[in-house]
């Protein structure tokens, strides 16, 4: 009979440390780039998630109703305001010619008829509607108030029908009018950061939580929102109005995951010409 031959124990023993040896070798050298591979790609989340949220908030702030924008405490610092869905120009008596075509919009508290002359760009007028017009007051007083808010309650283009007339004071030279589509609250809840180094705060936007039928001079905490960014650990909110006109929002926030932290800084330029 042929002998049978075969690995010893011993044999086998000694292959089995060598790749240990071999595999821990090989770990210490890889383990630095997968460490640094899972910190950049935990670093790019936390960079989209912050840079989707403070887009989608210059987005919304461009379409502001002018004079709108105030930055309040919720208690954490947020800002509101009115957004928009359309605008166009009201038709104006230029010259008080009676034989001149059209529907003039006239602030003298009773008229409450007007043709559009250009507008609205984006979403149509439909009834019930709100309409704000000669929102120039930078605390805004005038659309918070309602004295520059007026339902449309019946539309035939180019012709709207409000409610209720307007005061001489909202009148413009700009003969602009925005179509209100709600009022918008972000705010910055619970900022901070834990013991493991994880942001625990959370950004949320409100909508929808004012039917502007009542005033809202007073600002109130918002119920509910939707979540557009979590594990924040730092945000600042404010509001420059030195340049009334053109004021500055500025927004500082940081996120924060396995004590990996991303900070953004964003300023947009609120127009408060009404």
């Amino acid at each position: 009979m042929n002998a049978q031959r075969g690995f010893t124990l011993i044999e086998m023993i000694v292959v089995i440390v060598i790749t240990g040896i071999i595999a821990g070798i090989v770990a210490i050298f890889i383990q630095a780039p997968v460490q640094g591979y899972i910190d950049s790609s935990r670093r790019a989340e936390l960079t989209d998630i912050a840079d989707t949220a403070l887009r989608r908030m210059a987005r919304d702030v461009r379409l502001a109703v002018p004079n709108s924008v105030r930055s309040e405490a919720c208690p954490g610092p947020c800002f509101e305001f009115l957004l928009t869905k359309a605008g166009g120009r009201y038709r104006n008596d230029f010259t008080g010619d009676p034989l001149l075509p059209g529907d003039p919009l006239f602030f003298d508290g009773a008229d409450t008829k007007f043709d559009i002359l250009h507008g609205p760009n984006g979403t149509p007028i439909v009834v019930g509607d709100f309409i704000a017009t000669g929102s120039s007051q930078s605390d805004g007083s005038v659309v918070y108030g309602l004295a520059g808010l007026r339902k449309v309650t019946a539309y035939a283009d180019p012709l709207v029908t409000l409610g209720a007339g307007l005061a001489s004071t909202l009148q413009m030279p700009t003969h602009r009018f925005d179509v209100v589509d709600s009022a918008v609250t972000y705010d910055c809840v619970g900022a901070a950061k834990d013991a493991s180094g994880n942001g625990v705060g959370t950004l949320r936007r409100y909508s929808g939580y004012w039917d502007f039928t009542t005033d809202r001079t007073t600002f109130a905490v918002p119920a509910g929102g939707v979540v557009l960014a979590d594990k924040v650990s730092a945000c600042t909110i404010s509001y420059d109005l030195t340049e009334k006109r053109f004021s500055l929002l500025s927004i500082h926030l940081t996120l924060t995951e396995a004590n990996e932290s991303v900070t953004l800084h964003h300023q947009m330029h609120v127009n408060n010409i009404p």
